[in-house]
């Protein structure tokens, strides 16, 4: 098991925008292809950068609407049962895929995720049975009902970031902690250092772990 502190998490997450900037831990292999990143790090961590505007995720860089140049739609209908029989929403789930086949026999000790990575994060969490951090995490599973594994998977959001309501009618893999922001900007503080920034802070109707697995 990989106990990491909340803030060195986010830390990470942010790096993942730009991983030749990265010296500890160190990068040994990355994903870039059909708009899916990912990189493996020499300590087993798996890193999944997404978008870091919530502007990008809606309108210029949701790419899970067009991966593999194939077009899927954040609706109800729009789902796909994984591995083990969960029902996922379908673009998340191949992206999150196409991380998998990346991977090969390599498995993570720890998944951190941001936004669209946060999605992938929560699947492959799951799929491993690893535990795993999202910040700014969409809300991948169909259904509210409980699945095995799920609680090996935190998602950071903020109450003011419209991506975390994201898809409607789905729910977050197991527990999700929502901070609040001195002052509410919806939609606006989708980025990784506003997530940083809030760490801080550590307020609002949840308050989340200094480290995680907490215990």
């Amino acid at each position: 098991m990989t106990r990491i502190r909340m803030r060195d998490a986010a830390t990470l997450a942010q790096a993942s925008y730009k991983v030749s900037e990265l010296k500890s831990p160190r990068v040994v292999d990355s994903l870039d292809k059909s708009g899916v990143q990912a990189h493996l790090t020499d300590n087993g961590i798996l890193l999944l950068p997404g978008s870091n505007s919530v502007l990008d995720f809606v309108h210029f860089n949701l790419r899970v609407f067009n991966v593999g140049h194939k077009k899927f739609r954040l609706a109800d209908s729009t789902t796909e049962r994984g591995a083990s029989g969960t029902r996922w929403h379908q673009g998340f789930l191949v992206y999150s895929r196409m991380v998998f086949n990346w991977l090969g026999n390599r498995r993570p000790r720890l998944i951190i995720g941001h936004s669209l990575g946060a999605a992938a994060t929560q699947i492959l969490s799951k799929s491993y049975n690893v535990h795993g951090i999202g910040f700014a995490s969409p809300r991948p599973k169909k259904g509210s009902r409980r699945v095995q594994h799920d609680g090996k998977c935190l998602s950071v959001c903020r109450v003011d970031d419209t991506v975390c309501a994201m898809a409607p009618n789905f729910s977050h893999l197991g527990q999700a902690k929502f901070l609040e922001p001195p002052e509410a900007n919806f939609g606006m503080d989708h980025s990784m250092e506003n997530y940083r920034k809030i760490l801080e802070d550590n307020k609002g109707p949840d308050k989340v772990p200094d480290s995680w697995p907490f215990s």
